[in-house]
């Protein structure tokens, strides 16, 4: 049996994750915005009794302590980086952050919910005009935050082309991935763009409310944004839970790999693979595989670095009778 390891990048300290400052500084002047917003929209939800207003302050609490969240991940991640303790880097603390801010969403969702129809059925008198200058500058606050964490929120896909002779036979390998974003901040900008939503909802309301006399607009814009604070969560969850499970087998770099080891010059079949996610777009692989030729671990990893996701192979191989 042959036996090597071997970090892509010629290192050994398994710090696969490269951080991002820039996302945690604007992550904490997101959160700071938006804790001083949702004391000026509390207060004037009570003061104007407005359920719309409210819900949007108390929705915005639930983010002003999810971007806090998401900034002390940065910030531990960031801390722990050179830790022997995490094997593979502290790209998990991020995710662990985005997996706990999408439950914090969708409890914010239930009391939204729950508030909302309570005061459908016990509607009560609302100060319109002041409720509704109080819920634009909280959506102008929203689209401040936006901006600040706009970065990487959203997946992309990004195509590799690598032209390389195997003994002859030259071939691209062109690749879309979607798993190029931060979680972390993807989970903190998805707070702030559920607050915007509420926000204009809010406003929607009011309007309606102060033009129509339709007070019941009020409580139902504040269910609809509840629904809508339910489905991002849940998105996010199955997000960030996929990377905290490992469950990365249908990641289209697993066919990568296995296209490699069906163009491998000695005829070889895999008997063992895992891969799991250590970074942003940065991956461990562990290959086992049963060949009868005079194939190595170091040509196998050789072949497999074309694809510079694979951040850590281990390659194992046990030789078979011809």
């Amino acid at each position: 049996m042959q036996h090597a390891a071997h970090p892509q990048d010629g290192r050994h300290d398994h710090q696969f994750h490269e951080g991002n400052p820039l996302a945690e500084r604007n992550t904490l002047r997101a959160a700071l915005l938006t804790v001083v917003m949702m004391v000026v929209e509390i207060a004037g939800g009570w003061v104007f009794n407005s359920m719309a207003l409210l819900a949007d302050g108390w929705h915005m609490s639930s983010h002003a302590l999810a971007l806090g969240l998401a900034f002390f991940a940065y910030v531990a991640a960031r801390r722990f980086k050179g830790d022997a303790r995490f094997a593979f880097g502290t790209f998990k603390i991020e995710i662990l952050a985005s997996y706990t801010s999408a439950i914090l969403l969708l409890g914010v969702a239930a009391l939204m919910m729950f508030e909302s129809v309570a005061r459908l059925l016990s509607p009560s008198p609302i100060h319109y005009q002041q409720a509704i200058a109080i819920a634009v500058i909280g959506l102008l606050v929203n689209l401040a935050c936006a901006w600040l964490l706009r970065g990487e929120h959203h997946g992309h896909g990004h195509d590799h082309g690598h032209g390389h002779d195997h003994h002859h036979h030259g071939h691209d390998h062109h690749h879309g991935h979607d798993h190029g974003h931060d979680l972390n901040l993807r989970a903190a900008y998805l707070h702030v763009l559920a607050d915007a939503a509420t926000s204009v909802a809010a406003i929607i309301a009011l309007i309606g409310g102060l033009i129509w006399g339709a007070a019941w607009l009020d409580p139902l814009m504040g269910m609809v944004g509840a629904v809508l604070v339910a489905i991002w969560s849940v998105g996010l969850l199955k997000q960030s839970g996929r990377v905290l499970l490992d469950a990365e087998m249908n990641d289209p770099v697993v066919e990568e790999i296995r296209e490699v080891v069906a163009e491998l010059p000695h005829p070889a079949r895999i008997t063992d693979l895992h891969l799991w996610r250590v970074g942003k777009s940065r991956y461990a692989c562990i290959l086992s595989l049963a060949s009868s030729g005079d194939l190595t671990p170091e040509l196998v990893r050789q072949r497999l670095q074309v694809h510079e996701e694979l951040a850590h192979i281990t390659v194992e191989i046990n030789p078979v009778p011809a």
